[in-house]
């Protein structure tokens, strides 16, 4: 199911061109990753919020859309806790409500040494096929 999972996301254009790279998928439970670049960086030489909202969406699709019908956020809510301007983030969301149409799911950023970037929490709406 992952690769399908993968397969899927590969259709997310912008997140691709962004670097996102998804690392696990399973029920409840997505990890990805993206290396910051100087494109990553906004004026004052720190990632962009932008960027870290991207990383958050794709983990949250990951989930959301695990085994569900097309699942499309409906609220999300980004809290920045602390800059960075290289090497690695990580984004985990874990789905802390899985209601058959409004899933709840939150989302933890990071850095290379586990320090907490952003905090993210979001919720969807699954489609009927």
């Amino acid at each position: 199911m992952f690769s399908a999972m993968k397969d899927f996301l590969k259709k997310d254009r912008f997140a691709a061109l962004a670097g996102v790279e998804l690392l696990e998928a399973e029920k409840g439970y997505a990890k990805a990753r993206m290396l910051i670049t100087p494109d990553h960086l906004n004026a004052v030489g720190v990632c962009q919020g932008g960027a870290l909202f991207t990383l958050a969406d794709l983990v949250f699709a990951s989930v959301a859309n695990y085994e569900a019908p097309p699942t499309f956020s409906i609220s999300t809510n980004i809290t920045y806790i602390r800059s960075v301007s290289e090497g690695y983030v990580y984004a985990e969301a874990r789905e802390l409500v899985s209601h058959h149409r409004l899933p709840f799911i939150e989302v933890r950023i990071t850095d290379e040494n586990d320090e907490v970037l952003a905090m993210v929490t979001s919720s969807g709406y699954r489609k009927s096929k």
